[in-house]
């Protein structure tokens, strides 16, 4: 019976930054548990679209840069035009700039708010849209960070983005839970995925980062399959405006 709930078996989900790293990962879990997947990103997923492919789940490809919110329109368009429907949508795609505060320029600034909030509000947006015409209800599910909860170093625009991502997820979760909308978010603990690699590869930094996590190790994308399912699924159809840490107890410590 509890396994009927987790069931996605027909549903579609759209993936934003899924051709590697965690958007990969959700994107493959979620076609395990039942879901063709519509997959946004600027280069070819191709390794993302064989993996999916062999869930014998299908799998859109579309080509988009994100910068540029007038796109968000069209996506969900050929989403609905390919499959009849929207269930699900994953904002993972996102940016990092790395530089000391006092040093920090606002071309950085505008990119990672652009892409990690901005993007992240109104493909909300035009997929809630979407949910309340199916009068479906759906899930919304963003990418978080730590950094949702802590200040960090050397990255001032993420961490306001990623702090934005939290409250949005609450103000979001707060207008359309009465349509049957579910909206909560992943933080991701530290992860091994191209933006941590020049951490990684700081032995300092590294050595300071596992000591602190109770784990005693990085985490994988494979972490977050569990997570994202359960999120996507009926299993959550009373969680709201959540935002679930998935940090091997970083946060605990």
């Amino acid at each position: 019976m509890i396994n009927n709930k987790f069931d996605l078996n027909g549903k579609v989900a759209i993936v934003t930054g899924c051709n590697t790293g965690l958007g990969q990962a959700m994107a493959v879990s979620l076609a395990a548990a039942g879901c063709n997947i519509v997959g946004v990103n600027v280069s070819e997923p191709t390794e993302t679209m064989k993996l999916v492919e062999e869930q014998n789940k299908k799998f859109l490809d579309v080509r988009a840069d994100l910068f540029d919110q007038s796109s968000i329109g069209e996506i969900v368009e050929s989403a609905v035009n390919e499959f009849g429907q929207i269930d699900i949508l994953v904002n993972n795609a996102g940016i990092i700039r790395r530089a000391d505060s006092v040093d920090f320029t606002e071309k950085d600034w505008d990119d990672v708010m652009n892409i990690n909030s901005k993007t992240v509000f109104f493909f909300s947006q035009a997929v809630a849209k979407q949910f309340i015409k199916q009068k479906t209800g759906g899930k919304i599910i963003n990418i978080a960070s730590m950094l949702s909860f802590q200040g960090g170093i050397r990255v001032p625009s993420y961490t306001a983005s990623k702090s934005a991502v939290m409250g949005l997820t609450r103000l979001m979760a707060n207008e359309w839970a009465k349509h049957n909308i579910n909206v909560n978010a992943i933080a991701p603990g530290y992860m091994a995925t191209d933006n941590t690699a020049a951490l990684r590869a700081d032995e300092a930094r590294n050595s300071e980062i596992l000591a602190r996590i109770p784990a005693e190790r990085w985490g994988a994308p494979e972490d977050l399959s569990g997570p994202v399912v359960f999120l996507a699924s009926d299993a959550a159809a009373y969680v709201n405006g959540y935002t679930l840490a998935v940090d091997g107890g970083w946060l605990a410590r």
